[in-house]
């Protein structure tokens, strides 16, 4: 018998991370869903549906009460960066924080975290069953096709510190907002360089470093925390100012070929990232527990 598996989320933000066809015994299905919206035509899609395991995408947008009493095995991911401890909280994860005191605890038999480094500040609130990072959906993966430089993200005066000379001095495609599905993943297509910022100066572990890896691209990232086995180096390049985000992007222009094994290396390692990978390894072990 298969088993049925609903996602629930933004679509936009988690659809190409997320099993899009049948893998093993899985059928997965994608229940578009936001914080603040209204819960009844979800709640009657999943009783239609009637799932096996229902996978809700940040956890926080469920409302309280709304998955309980359904028979599916619940779990909710937790995607967000949150404070570390030892750390002085930036005013953004403490916000992050409060968005996730708001879980309903009992819409849930499990709960995952993308970084395990924030396990001990989730288990002041949540109990955490395992962590591992967000997949990369398989329609992702394939060859490159082009040669942009590509950041996508909105602004923030962190990341502009490190774009602006580079946007000075090169072409360099910035999109803020609005590429989702397959206007994304063309956009990554046609990437030869994927740069990757933190939102502000804090570390963390961003999900398009394994998307962008997926479609070939050779990324060029500020420190990553955790690593999720990625190697700085190998995989994919390290930077910690602007000027060596300026530097890599004219070697990288000068010689198209200098990063070339780089580039390769990162996209074989994406492979442990690919969905229908991790997905029946992960529900086949919450079904056994």
């Amino acid at each position: 018998m298969p088993t049925r598996l609903a996602f629930v989320g933004q679509r936009v933000f988690f659809e190409l991370c997320s099993l899009e066809h049948t893998a093993g015994d899985l059928e997965p299905t994608f229940l578009d869903f936001r914080h603040d919206a209204d819960p009844r035509p979800l709640r009657a899609a999943l009783e239609a549906l009637d799932p096996d395991v229902i996978w809700v995408w940040r956890p926080e947008i469920a409302p309280p009460g709304l998955l309980t009493d359904l028979r599916a095995r619940r779990v909710g991911y937790l995607t967000e960066p949150l404070p570390r401890p030892g750390d002085a909280p930036h005013p953004d994860l403490t916000q992050r924080l409060d968005y996730l005191r708001a879980t309903d605890p009992a819409n849930f038999d499990r709960f995952v975290a993308f970084d395990p480094l924030i396990v001990p500040t989730v288990e002041r609130h949540l109990p955490v069953w395992r962590s591992l990072p967000i997949p990369v959906a398989d329609r992702v993966y394939g060859p490159p096709a082009g040669d942009l430089t590509v950041f996508v993200g909105r602004s923030s005066t962190h990341r502009e510190s490190f774009l602006g000379p580079v946007k000075h001095d090169f072409d360099v495609v910035h999109v803020a907002h609005g590429f989702a599905g397959e206007r994304l993943i063309a956009l990554l297509r046609e990437s030869a360089i994927v740069i990757n910022l933190h939102n502000e100066p804090y570390p963390t572990f961003e999900n398009r470093v394994p998307m962008a890896l997926a479609a070939g691209a050779l990324v060029v990232s500020e420190p990553l925390s955790p690593t999720h086995g990625l190697k700085p180096a190998a995989d994919y390049v390290e930077i910690r100012t602007p000027w060596d985000l300026w530097r890599i992007i004219a070697t990288a222009r000068r010689s198209p070929e200098a990063f070339a094994a780089t580039r390769a290396a990162g996209r074989r390692e994406a492979e442990r990232f690919r969905a229908s990978k991790v997905f029946p390894r992960v529900i086949a072990d919450l079904l056994e527990t």
